[in-house]
């Protein structure tokens, strides 16, 4: 079982900068992985990571957004700078719960609750 709590979301003006953190407790999972979903729109992932530090962005935040761990504290971040408009969204944390051998495209088992995100232009 593994329980994810996010935090650090709020409101900025476009081109402003935000650092979400993702709390896990719990163990198993060798990838974590922040989504997002707009009002209106379907869920879609943002970036991820696996336990040697391998990561992945969607082209969208690609060179603006940069997930990263600290596996002492047993934490995920997810540095967003440069924030547009568009990126306004619920963001949500994820573990896979398991072992996979990509982190992209695969079924997540855990899910925080979310913290919004809003950018204002």
């Amino acid at each position: 079982q593994v329980h994810l709590v996010e935090s650090g979301g709020g409101s900025v003006q476009a081109g402003g900068s935000l650092k979400l953190s993702c709390a896990a407790s719990g163990y198993g999972s060798n990838c974590m992985a922040w989504f997002r979903q707009a009002p209106g729109k379907e869920r879609e992932g943002v970036a991820n990571i696996d336990h040697h530090g391998n990561t992945n962005y969607a082209d969208s935040v690609k060179g603006r957004f940069t997930i990263s761990q600290d596996n002492a504290k047993n934490t995920l971040y997810l540095q967003m700078n440069s924030l547009k408009p568009e990126d306004t969204a619920m963001y949500y944390c994820a573990a896979n719960g398991g072992w996979d051998f990509t982190c992209s495209r695969i079924t997540y088992r855990y899910w925080g609750q979310g913290t919004q995100v809003t950018v204002s232009s």
